[in-house]
């Protein structure tokens, strides 16, 4: 009898820690970007559909915004279609965006859907399309001053978020795929997911962004050092946006946009971690780096 309470108290100690984050955030939406090695390892993704589970049972609203870059590049290649990317964006054609639509709505949103789907009937999957949630115009980036045509890459205009609201009052997952619609030409554009997933924070009044990623958070010299800054304000973040890597760019102006705009707390964490989610939400140490906004308090409790 003595051996089993000792073995298990370590359990209820992990539960007890997490029982002011449960308070805390009861109620409240978390927008999940999912993205990086999470979304192609069997088992981180199998460990993100439990902590997204965990997070609905738990009380909380979770929405899931997912893009697919390694799953398009490969249908492209398979189509014949060569991955150029200017920018850091890939050029979409569309012959490419008839792909990436495929992809992102018919092959990655149902894996996850039906991951998800496992422990319940949880999950729903929609698209920016759906119900004009992400509407946008065609991007055109500055290259050496000059703008660039890169094709149906969209630049989100307005989210509508009443299929979400909606999804959400009745319990379940919304799954959403970053592609839009134009209201101007009709064409559906493809849309940057972690863009895609601030913009939805933004609007839904989430309590938290997560952008999973494929490192341990922001890095405060990189590549002289691997010390990951662990919280910082959007004006700190503002300041450091110009010398940041070209993939950690859209990732954090995400960041940098939900704050400005009504979120909490926006994190970046690593997706290579089994239950990174967890991790982040429910314990005292955390992973990844937060962003705060400029007026937030000096935090005392549960962050």
């Amino acid at each position: 009898m003595s051996t089993r309470k000792h073995t298990a108290l370590p359990k209820a100690q992990t539960l007890i820690e997490a029982l002011p984050w449960l308070t805390r955030h009861r109620g409240k939406t978390v927008v999940v970007k999912f993205g990086g090695n999470a979304m192609i390892d069997e088992d981180l993704k199998a460990a993100f559909a439990q902590d997204v589970v965990f997070l609905h049972h738990a009380g909380l609203k979770p929405v899931v915004v997912h893009g697919g870059g390694p799953q398009i590049s490969a249908q492209l290649d398979r189509h014949g279609l060569v991955s150029e990317f200017r920018a850091g964006l890939r050029v979409t054609t569309p012959e490419a965006m008839d792909v990436v639509r495929m992809v992102l709505a018919g092959q990655v949103q149902r894996e996850l859907v039906g991951l998800l789907n496992q422990h319940g009937p949880l999950a729903v999957g929609i698209t920016g399309e759906d119900a004009h949630t992400i509407t946008a115009v065609k991007h055109q980036p500055r290259i050496e001053g000059e703008l660039v045509d890169i094709g149906r890459v969209g630049e989100i205009t307005s989210i509508d978020t009443g299929a979400i609201q909606a999804l959400l009052a009745d319990g379940r997952i919304p799954v959403v795929s970053s592609i839009a619609r134009s209201q101007d030409d009709h064409h559906v554009y493809n849309v940057n997911a972690d863009t895609a997933a601030a913009a939805l924070a933004a609007a839904l009044d989430a309590e938290t962004l997560m952008v999973l990623t494929d490192v341990e958070g922001l890095y405060e010299d990189w590549p002289d050092s691997d010390e990951v800054i662990s919280r910082l304000t959007a004006s700190q973040l503002e300041k450091l946006l110009p010398d940041l890597s070209s993939g950690m760019v859209p990732k954090m102006e995400g960041c940098l946009h939900a704050v400005r705009n009504g979120v909490t707390t926006a994190r970046v964490i690593d997706g290579r971690v089994p239950h990174s989610i967890l991790l982040e939400i429910f314990t005292d140490e955390g992973i990844g780096t937060m962003v705060v906004p400029d007026a937030a308090p000096t935090p005392g409790g549960p962050a």
